[in-house]
């Protein structure tokens, strides 16, 4: 009798796993139409367009195209989960970014895949995650900006507009990230590789989020560039390896929402100066994930801080936005790049199926440099010529409308300005920037 209870037990339990729930979605974001954009470069001082610039003068440049991801970026996704009993779940996420114009629809490499997860979730209690996410900055922003985290310019914040600027030549003095403040110092770090996340459920208004990343390397080395002239160089010695962290925290109090957020990444590799004049002949100091890409900085150190506040009046929600990010290099405290900026938005339904909203901001970017040629973060290397401290103001504006033809369709409307001013810390001219963009499409969601 004893064991024909154990035996009928033991089919129960067996059961239970194979009937445990689980489900799995496809989904995504299809977003075409037709973008523009104009640009005006005072002074500018380099080719653009193939055509040479001087030191005086005004340069333009006009580009227009039928492409995709004005207003959300392509993507497929595949998410699910499975019911593990007792309140515990695991959870997945794979998603890649999806261009309709490209000549793989699907790219391959890693810096197109937007989410790589699997993890944990306890009903109570919270989610962790291992793999490919997104940062917490990113993820308050989300929940924070009037855009909805557009890809259109006039966003201080997540400056993240492409496809816009003017081309400019391989020999120039300077590149497209030194010519304005949205694109030069991009606001913070979007998503980072072997991440292990972790975010609590709420519990009396407040939830928090942290993450660590480990890149998988941790290794001393010493080597000397190839074919390289090494003369008044040491050599290049360093340990390579990218490490970050960061924690933030939300309070909802009825209508209104408050989130706080650090994070910072550590990337270290062999190196090369020049003990004389300090300049780099390998292991120059880079940015992480630049425009949103999985890519690890080089010798730098980087301190991102984001905090927001929304408020929904019901007729509209009104947001505001602070950022600041300093990224340093590792090897030389005296060469950074620093970027603060601040915003106040709207967002509103003015009837069932049409959605506006509008955004203003304005900040400041700082330049720091030892020496001529040693602040690589910024200008190329060499082609930053002015040593110490300089500054540029920008500015931006963005207003953009949704007519919704059903829950998941919708046509929009969408233009931005932004400006820089007086920028001095690349080349020898005070240069000013402005650019505007604007377009119109229609987006579907899957």
């Amino acid at each position: 009798m004893k064991k024909s209870l154990f035996a009928l037990a033991a089919v129960g339990a067996l059961t239970g796993v194979a009937h445990a729930q689980s489900s799995v979605t496809v989904y995504g974001v299809i977003d075409e139409g037709y973008v523009g954009g104009n640009t005006r470069i005072a002074n500018p001082g380099q080719t653009v367009n193939g055509v040479a610039g001087s030191s005086t003068g005004v340069t333009n440049s006009t580009s227009s195209a039928i492409t995709s991801g004005a207003e959300s970026t392509g993507r497929l996704g595949f998410k699910g989960n499975e019911d593990l009993g007792g309140g515990l779940s695991a959870v997945f996420t794979y998603e890649v970014k999806m261009d309709p114009n490209a000549a793989n629809v699907i790219p391959t490499d890693l810096t197109q895949t937007r989410q790589a997860f699997v993890g944990l979730k306890k009903n109570g209690v919270g989610t962790v995650a291992l793999g490919t996410q997104y940062t917490t900055i990113f993820n308050a922003n989300a929940v924070t900006d009037p855009g909805m985290q557009n890809n259109m310019m006039g966003n201080v914040i997540y400056d993240k507009a492409t496809g816009m600027y003017p081309s400019y030549s391989t020999n120039s003095t300077t590149n497209v990230n030194d010519f304005n403040g949205m694109t030069n110092n991009s606001s913070y770090t979007v998503r980072a590789a072997n991440m292990l996340s972790v975010a609590s459920d709420t519990f009396a208004g407040f939830q928090g989020n942290g993450f660590v990343v480990l890149n998988n390397k941790n290794t001393n080395q010493t080597n000397v560039t190839s074919g390289a002239n090494t003369a008044g160089y040491a050599l290049s010695t360093g340990t390579t390896n990218s490490t970050a962290w960061g924690l933030g925290a939300n309070y909802t109090w009825q209508k209104l929402l408050v989130t706080a957020n650090f994070q910072q990444f550590t990337d270290k590799s062999s190196y090369q100066i020049n003990t004389a004049t300090g300049v780099y002949a390998n292991g120059a100091p880079a940015q992480n994930g630049y425009g949103g890409q999985v890519l690890a900085g080089v010798n730098d150190k980087d301190n991102q801080q984001y905090y927001a506040a929304t408020y929904d009046f019901g007729i509209l929600k009104a947001y505001l936005q602070y950022v600041n990010r300093k990224t340093m290099d590792a090897n030389n405290p005296n060469n950074y790049v620093a970027r603060t900026a601040q915003q106040i938005g709207v967002r509103s339904y003015i009837t069932p199926t049409i959605e506006s909203w509008a955004s203003i901001g304005t900040g400041k970017l700082t330049v720091s440099s030892a020496g001529t040629g040693t602040n690589t973060i910024v200008g190329g290397g060499s082609n930053n010529q002015t040593i110490g401290s300089n500054a540029a103001n920008f500015g931006g504006f963005q207003l953009g409308s949704n007519y919704w033809l059903s829950k998941r369709t919708n046509l929009y409307a969408i233009y931005g300005q932004e400006r820089t001013s007086n920028q001095t810390f690349v080349g020898t001219n005070a240069t000013s920037y402005n650019s505007n963009n604007y377009a119109v499409g229609v987006r579907h969601t899957f």
